[in-house]
């Protein structure tokens, strides 16, 4: 019985994907956002969008993110954040992004993915990001992978979510702060 409890366990272990196991954080990639319902990390993937992460890192660090609104929140599916505006259409004074899409056998939208929002243009993620609450197959390919949930989604939980259909919040939550590890002392 034993034995076969380790064969199954160690079976287990080697069909986890690797997007689902929890490597070594590096501070210089691991945002940290105090969030009304606790603290969330995420781990931002330089390997899949390069310049998406260092467009977070820029303007996290200019403190940016503080106090912005989660203005568009799906229930089982998204939130979205990084507008100073709350209404969907703002962003950095910095230009718009060239996408850094990755093929679905490298990333997946699934609980806790990270994805930078655009318009209908591919090209014209800015500031704005959304947290998955659940898997959504139809993004894959189609959105920006810079970062996932690596602790911390009970608090992406509790964001208030919007009208049904729109998202859209009165009264949203907001970040109160966004860090990089690195920084925090």
């Amino acid at each position: 019985m034993l034995r076969r409890t380790l064969l199954g366990a160690a079976a287990a272990a080697a069909a986890t994907p690797a997007f689902a196991q929890q490597p070594a954080l590096d501070p210089e990639n691991t945002l940290i956002l105090e969030l009304p319902g606790g603290r969330v990390t995420i781990q931002l993937l330089p390997d899949l969008a390069p310049r998406h992460v260092e467009r977070i890192k820029t303007l996290v660090r200019q403190g940016f993110y503080d106090g912005t609104p989660f203005h568009r929140v799906i229930e089982g599916f998204m939130a979205q954040g990084g507008d100073p505006t709350g209404t969907g259409t703002g962003g950095s004074r910095l230009p718009d992004l060239q996408a850094e899409f990755s093929p679905p056998s490298r990333a997946r939208f699934i609980r806790g993915t990270v994805g930078a929002a655009r318009t209908q243009n591919p090209n014209s993620a800015n500031s704005q990001f959304f947290i998955m609450f659940a898997p959504a197959p139809s993004l894959d390919g189609q959105y920006t992978i810079w970062g996932r949930v690596v602790s911390g989604m009970d608090a992406v939980d509790k964001i208030k979510r919007g009208a049904p259909g729109s998202g859209t919040v009165t009264n949203p939550d907001r970040i109160r702060t966004a860090r990089i590890a690195a920084d925090v002392r």
